[in-house]
């Protein structure tokens, strides 16, 4: 009996020895996971997590749609951009963040359908009125400012006059601060 125990000690150790940490890295291309709650510290983001555009624009209201992949250094230094435009909007637009992943190599015709306004890079912002027209489209890490300016001037809702960066809690997580 203790030399079965002994072995099975032994193979309990050695697996245990084996296994590799799991490591979180916004400077790679890596999956770790949803980069919002990761990165940007915002759990409520992600993939199928918010509203439609067709129900955004059935509705007639300002969607920003922003293009990403949870496997992408730049999506990951991006995400606290996506989160701070959610915070300062909150319930005046519909934020649409959508992986890449779903509809890559589908060309789409609809300007119903997300897809359609995708140009094959990330991160791309698109910022679209309630009637569908495009008031902002630009790939690359687009300025909160810039993304505030347009979201302003289309819901007529002053944009805060606070000036905001995003700093850095750890590693890992990013957060919105006044300066």
């Amino acid at each position: 009996m203790t030399h079965l125990l002994k072995a099975l000690l032994s193979l309990g150790l050695t697996i245990l020895l084996m296994v590799t940490p799991a490591n979180a890295t916004r400077d790679d291309d890596t999956y770790d996971g949803n980069i919002f709650p990761i990165y940007a510290g915002n759990g409520s983001l992600g993939y199928g997590q918010g509203p439609s555009l067709s129900e955004a624009l059935r509705q007639k209201r300002t969607s920003v749609i922003a293009f990403y992949l949870d496997d992408s250094a730049i999506s990951k230094a991006y995400s606290p951009v996506i989160s701070a435009i959610q915070l300062i909007w909150g319930n005046a637009i519909d934020l649409i963040p959508i992986t890449t992943d779903e509809i890559q190599g589908r060309p789409n015709n609809d300007p119903q359908k997300v897809a359609y306004y995708w140009h094959g890079h990330i991160p791309q912002v698109v910022v679209i009125d309630g009637q569908g027209k495009i008031l902002l489209d630009q790939e690359g890490q687009v300025s909160l400012d810039e993304i505030n300016d347009v979201i302003s001037a289309e819901t007529g809702i002053s944009k805060p006059t606070d000036s905001l960066k995003i700093d850095s809690f750890n590693e890992y997580n990013s957060f919105m601060v006044k300066e």
